[in-house]
């Protein structure tokens, strides 16, 4: 890890084309300032980490689920669907 100290309008640059820049100081916190292309993303650490644990849930698959799903698609019939839906 980097550790710098930096005073009030003081930069970083990251990359030539992030600019870090520090706006106010107060006890505990800093205000800053990011400048950054369109399509870098930037996040709070934990709006991140939320993103990451919904992304994790997204990615977890019901076997059943995707069973009935191919039995549907072999056999094509709404009727299938049906009887799906009221087992649910």
């Amino acid at each position: 890890m980097l550790i710098l100290t930096r005073k009030i309008n003081q930069k970083l640059i990251i990359n030539d084309n992030i600019e870090i820049v520090i706006l106010e100081s107060y006890k505990n916190s800093v205000k800053i300032g990011v400048n950054a292309p369109n399509d870098v993303q930037i996040y709070r650490e934990e709006i991140y980490n939320e993103i990451k644990k919904s992304n994790k849930q997204a990615l977890g698959i019901d076997i059943d689920s995707l069973n009935k799903l191919k039995t549907i698609q072999k056999q094509g019939s709404f009727d299938v669907m049906k009887k799906i839906h009221k087992n649910d």
